[in-house]
């Protein structure tokens, strides 16, 4: 299927053209402004932005390009922005980062989309991580004080990070030792709900020459929330030492550990109807948390790097990391409808289970670049391999209590008596891939990248009482880009990438179902002004897939006791659509990130699916920093706007079918900082200004979940 005929034109075309419009009225701006540069002849002045980066990333094809050099959507939260924002968690990364989303489940666990498709796994320095169920075991709250920046690449991406889905990747990018001399920060910072929070962050070397250097990070965040009766306690440490073993080898050995320790955590959300059938308005504070809850969850991460660089711009990597999220859940989960008088009617369900996630994965890579036919082209080989243990062991629960006038939950509820622990699921999987890169410079101005890679899933072991066994050996997952210079400040370019998934389901032979692919094409503008400082990106996105299980009739499996459903696969959900990036320097001093992201997500039968997450992102935020005398003095202000989304749902009362949505809405935040000296600055953050009401979920198990109101935080920041 070509890019050209799967696009939807009536749907898109609007989009591009707001897009396209946009994209050229900035690209005539930066041109002007050049110009009357060039016309008074003055010094030329390379402007570095702190929003955007010229580094090269192996985020999406391993190959070292750079975001104008990458034919897809890469975009980057800078250590810059992420303290501008004051941005403490994987999720607050989300919220505010180009073409992405998240939803609350619950008050520990955030789910991520884009393009219309869930993000289900990340990367850490590249290495591929699976998301535990919903991030149950703290991914989504992995504290940004560990990363010095966080990429993220939109669509498949198949090609480095092996099972997903094509939404997007996320890779977050460690803190390393690269100072010789002694130097870092402290920063302390007061909020609203008595939140409290302190970070060090030391790099220096460890001996005379610098050869061996060491930086350390600690962190600590204590408070209470919006919800009654919530708090969180999180404690993280970092330290890793970079070794220069000879000028052409570096030996690189770290560790990370965070402690999540949330009280009164919820399960779930607030009941969406009352008794009578009517709908519920609850204050943003009210919880179904208990005194006793609590979803603590800590984060280990040990890892090695061994960089040997040969010479003639070839290096070889080798990397070992260990990840293991373990998680202690005490909750309790309220289903059922309130009585509007009585305020009684809904039913507990108490849990409590332990669980761990335990991933070892090791890689090599090797990348450099060979001639041919008189150009110079590059090349990246690569394979990796992982395996990861989960286990999860519940307690049988008695002695439960009803819940009583839920228009009188205070959080006493009492904990039930809790009986000897099992075994719930115990899985293992194991995952294989190879793959190879290729950039060929067919001219100066026009560059071809193919790619593929190989790929082995297997999962075993046993889920709930129910035995699992399934998987997919040799998966091909091809790559292909092409780059085309206009000029020095514009590129255009075309992608196809893919993706798999996995799926345990039979066909009425006995065999499993191929693995779900997902396929994205793409074609874009890229533009860059002002030495690099400026980025600009339009983007016209067509994301397939396909393969998913539908039931087969009557069929079953043969053999299968009790008969089992067999499955065919079919052709699943297309999302097409348009994303527009500018992002960078406009002039000393005045960064800006601006992103606007709008696609259509509809099954094979053209019925909107994933309608709860927004289909309509607009993000922007700036920060001006002031000349002359208020030098000393930084301002920032943005606003994350999206559109509506909803979940078809029935009414349990009348039975009738309901519709719960958001509505549109708008999240303003600004920001201050002075620069007392050199060295010492204080800064002002505040979030949701206009104290906005929204829902962060609704129909999640046909629950609610309020998203947080006006937050008021105040820092000092000391840097050495």
């Amino acid at each position: 299927m070509s890019f050209t005929c799967s696009l939807r034109r009536n749907a898109v075309s609007g989009y591009a053209l707001l897009a396209l419009s946009a994209a050229i009225s900035a690209v005539s701006h930066a041109e002007t402004n050049d110009a009357r540069a060039s016309d008074k002849d003055i010094e030329e002045v390379l402007i570095t932005s702190r929003f955007t980066t010229n580094d090269q990333l192996d985020t999406a094809t391993g190959l070292g390009l750079t975001l104008y050099e990458t034919p897809q959507s890469v975009s980057v939260m800078t250590s810059e922005r992420i303290s501008d924002q004051n941005l403490r968690s994987l999720t607050d990364i989300v919220n505010n980062a180009a073409g992405i989303s998240s939803v609350s489940s619950d008050s520990s666990r955030d789910r991520f989309s884009a393009r219309g498709f869930a993000i289900d796994n990340y990367q850490i320095d590249g290495i591929p991580m699976t998301w535990s169920s919903g991030g149950d075991a703290g991914e989504t709250q992995s504290n940004t004080a560990l990363y010095e920046r966080v990429e993220v690449v939109r669509g498949a991406t198949g090609l480095l990070t092996g099972a997903g889905n094509p939404s997007a990747s996320i890779n977050l990018v460690r803190k390393h030792a690269d100072s010789k001399t002694l130097t870092g920060y402290v920063n302390a910072s007061a909020g609203r709900w008595n939140t409290y929070t302190a970070t060090a962050d030391v790099a220096t070397g460890l001996n005379r020459s610098g050869s061996v250097r060491g930086r350390a990070v600690v962190s600590y965040e204590d408070g209470d929330s919006f919800r009654d009766l919530a708090g969180d306690e999180t404690t993280v440490f970092y330290g890793v030492v970079d070794a220069d073993v000879t000028d052409n080898l570096l030996v690189r050995v770290g560790a990370s550990y965070q402690d999540n320790q949330p009280t009164a955590s919820t399960w779930g959300g607030l009941p969406t109807w009352y008794s009578d059938g009517s709908r519920t308005d609850w204050e943003r504070s009210k919880t179904i948390g208990a005194d006793w809850t609590a979803w603590a969850s800590t984060v280990q991460n040990q890892f090695a790097d061994v960089i040997y660089n040969f010479g003639s711009d070839w290096q070889l990597k080798l990397n070992v990391n260990r990840n293991v999220n373990e998680a202690d859940l005490m909750l309790i989960y309220l289903s059922g409808t309130v009585d509007r008088d009585t305020g009684e009617g809904l039913n507990p369900s108490p849990y409590n289970a332990e669980t761990e996630r335990d991933q070892m994965s090791y890689s090599a890579q090797l990348s450099g670049s060979y001639s041919l036919f008189g150009n110079q082209h590059d090349l990246t080989l690569g394979a990796i391999s992982s395996e990861q243990d989960f286990i999860s062991q519940t307690r049988a629960r008695t002695d439960v209590a009803p819940v009583g006038n839920f228009f009188e939950w205070d959080g006493s509820y009492p904990q039930p008596t809790w009986g000897e622990q099992s075994v719930a699921a115990d899985q293992n999987i194991k995952q294989e891939g190879v793959y190879a890169a290729t950039r060929l410079a067919v001219t100066d101005a026009f560059k071809v990248i193919l790619g593929g890679r190989i790929s082995n899933w297997q999962q075993t072991g046993v889920s709930y009482g129910s035995p699992v066994d399934y998987g997919n050996d040799d998966i091909v997952t091809p790559y292909a880009g092409l780059v085309y210079e206009l000029n020095d400040h514009h590129s255009l370019y075309t992608s196809y990438t893919e993706i798999f998934s996995p799926q345990n389901r039979q066909d009425r032979n006995g065999d499993f179902l191929d693995p779900i692919t997902g396929t994205n094409y793409e074609i874009g503008l890229k533009s860059r002004f002002f030495d690099d400082a400026l980025h600009t990106t339009v983007t016209l996105f067509n994301v397939v897939q396909d393969n998913l299980a539908q039931a087969d009739g009557d069929e079953v499996v043969p053999g299968s006791v009790p008969p089992a459903q067999a499955y065919r696969p079919a052709e699943g959900a297309e999302s097409t659509g348009v994303e527009l990036e500018v992002v960078g320097e406009i002039t000393d001093g005045w960064d800006v990130s601006f992103s606007y992201t709008k696609f259509d997500v509809e099954d094979a039968d053209g019925t909107a699916v994933n309608t709860n997450q927004p289909d309509e992102l607009l993000k922007l935020y700036t920060t001006y920093r002031f000349d002359g005398a208020l030098d000393k003095l930084t301002v920032a202000g943005g606003v994350n706007w999206q559109g509506s989304n909803y979940t078809n749902a029935t009414n349990p009362v009348s039975g009738n079918a309901e519709r719960l949505q958001q509505d549109a809405y708008s999240l303003v935040s600004l920001m201050a900082r002075y620069d007392i000296s050199s060295q010492l600055s204080v800064q002002l953050n505040v979030d949701n200004v206009l104290d906005e009401t929204y829902y962060s979920q609704i129909g999640f198990y046909s629950q609610l979940e309020y998203g947080e109101p006006r937050n008021i935080t105040a820092s000092v920041n000391y840097q050495f």
